[in-house]
């Protein structure tokens, strides 16, 4: 599996090409951050098994370091946010007219509202998971002019929910199946499962001013 890609996954550079891909998914989530960071995770999970089966008994060092894979998503995401948010702090009326066009962007905004006002930040941490739901989350955060205490210590956290998970999905997922395609298709399987449950909770949140 991993002659097609060992070249990228055992270079210092997967760290980079990881950052700057959860980096950019705020602006546009169809790209392949999760199965980047998951077919890292697979990776190291390869060569940790390989280096328990030598004489030597040593973790090769051309595999990514879980922990800094976990490090390095987690920080690009919440750098992310932090730049979605920021511009959209700074839109103005145009982007203020764009949300309210937007049906999805006015109900995000309602409960996202109500949610940082009560001390709901758990659902940022939710929309992290949920497809584009951490670009809708970051943007109305942002245009609403939420205060970035109430909004960037959920971020954070979302970022390293999200990061660990994924990390862990390709790390246990070869370690159980075997550095093999199938190890990283129920890895990515399960990664987008979580993402359309994430989306479903996220849809039955109450808007601002329902009833509990």
């Amino acid at each position: 599996m991993f002659e097609s890609v060992g070249s990228l996954v055992s270079s210092p550079w997967i760290y980079a090409l990881v950052a700057l891909s959860v980096l950019l998914d705020v602006f546009l989530p169809m790209l392949p951050s999760g199965v980047l960071v998951i077919t890292a995770a697979t990776a190291a999970a390869a060569g940790t098994a390989a280096g328990t089966g030598a004489a030597t008994g040593q973790v090769p060092q051309n595999v990514p370091d879980i922990l800094m894979l976990i490090l390095c998503a987690a920080t690009a995401s919440v750098l992310g946010d932090l730049v979605a948010y920021r511009l959209a702090w700074r839109g103005g009326p145009r982007l203020d007219r764009a949300i309210a066009r937007s049906r999805r962007l006015t109900r995000a905004q309602e409960r996202l509202g109500a949610a940082l006002a009560s001390g709901g930040g758990p659902l940022v941490v939710l929309a992290r998971f949920a497809p584009a739901g951490r670009s809708v989350v970051s943007l109305v955060a942002g245009a609403a002019h939420r205060r970035a205490r109430d909004f960037l210590p959920w971020s954070a956290l979302a970022g390293l929910s999200w990061a660990g998970y994924s990390v862990a999905l390709g790390y246990f997922g070869a370690q159980w199946l075997g550095a093999t395609w199938l190890a990283t298709a129920v890895s990515l399987a399960a990664l987008f499962g979580a993402g359309a449950g994430a989306a479903y909770l996220m849809r039955r949140q109450p808007r601002a001013g329902e009833a509990s």
